[in-house]
């Protein structure tokens, strides 16, 4: 069984600066085979796939929203997936969670089951 832990969330104004963490782990996971993403959810919305990279690092997708702001990281030797997240917006204020995906699409569907994600709260 693999879980995923995410951390680095915090609160943080308009313009500032979060990376976030997430670690994989489990006696059958190797991250070199897995496209790895980060996922978001705002209260009363939909989760949304926000940001993904393949196994290789040599693709990555974005979400509109946050092209130019947010940049997807990995380091295989580490079981570890960052999001690096610049000039935060208030909207950007979610509950996020990564995971594991099949493919780098905007409807992306997790492979693992969710962590408890790791909270940005973005202040105006």
């Amino acid at each position: 069984q693999v879980q995923v832990a995410e951390s680095g969330g915090g609160l943080v104004q308009a313009g500032g600066s979060l990376r976030l963490s997430c670690a994989a782990s489990g006696r059958a996971f190797n991250h070199y085979n897995y496209n790895m993403g980060w996922f978001r959810q705002a209260p009363g919305k939909e989760r949304e796939f926000v940001a993904g990279m393949s196994s290789g690092s040599s693709y990555t997708y974005y979400v509109t929203s946050v092209k130019g702001r947010f940049t997807i990281s990995r380091d295989n030797a580490k079981n570890m997936v960052y999001l690096q997240m610049n000039s935060l917006k208030p909207e950007d204020t979610a509950l996020y969670y990564c995971n594991a995906v099949a493919s780098l699409v905007p409807h992306a569907s997790p492979r693992f089951d969710w962590g408890q994600g790791t909270q940005v709260t973005v202040s105006s």
